[in-house]
């Protein structure tokens, strides 16, 4: 998949800034998808190059001038012939998985703080993820929101990354409770 499709399912919500966009990822699509800001910039523009987005320019009166994107009918073509295309199987590439890895070598301690600092990051994004779903709810029930709801991508793909964070965070605990327990291990 190309960053490229990602930001136009991203558009299906309507058009949007730049800044927006990056906020978005940010936000929400951020549990599937990683982009910098510098990276959303550049594909915007040449997807709009490519047709597949339309801008224009919105003049504000004390701030800079933004350019809004929406999609285009290429663009809606394109993100359905590449949603009807089967997707290819995911991979980890994970730096802290190398390194926990290695950690025998590079020392328990050392990577018992990589790891606590991924258990934080892991609470803050499940915080901010439960906020977007309390937004998307808007006091519903999920199966109301799931029946009624004009568009349920979004937080089908939103409970995704609460799970992939849980885990995340069930992960970091067992790993600091087997470095932790090794630490008061007689010698090995």
């Amino acid at each position: 998949m190309a960053l490229r499709h990602a930001v136009l399912a991203a558009l299906l919500e309507g058009e949007a800034s730049g800044y927006d966009l990056a906020k978005s990822f940010d936000a929400s699509i951020a549990n599937f998808w990683m982009a910098t800001p510098q990276q959303l910039y550049r594909e915007l523009a040449g997807m709009e190059a490519a047709g597949l987005l339309s801008g224009r320019v919105v003049e504000q009166e004390r701030r800079p001038n933004k350019r809004l994107f929406a999609l285009t009918e290429a663009g809606l073509t394109a993100l359905r012939e590449f949603g009807a295309e089967p997707p290819r199987p995911g991979t980890v590439r994970d730096e802290l998985m190398v390194k926990v890895q290695a950690m025998d070598e590079v020392g328990p301690d050392v990577v018992r703080d990589f790891v606590e600092e991924r258990a934080q990051w892991a609470r803050a994004k499940l915080d901010r993820y439960e906020r977007l779903r309390d937004r998307l709810l808007d006091g519903r029930t999920e199966d109301d929101h799931l029946l009624d709801a004009e568009r349920v991508g979004p937080y089908l793909t939103l409970l995704r990354g609460i799970s992939f964070e849980q885990e995340n965070l069930r992960w970091c605990q067992r790993v600091l409770a087997v470095v932790d327990r090794r630490r008061t291990a007689p010698d090995l």
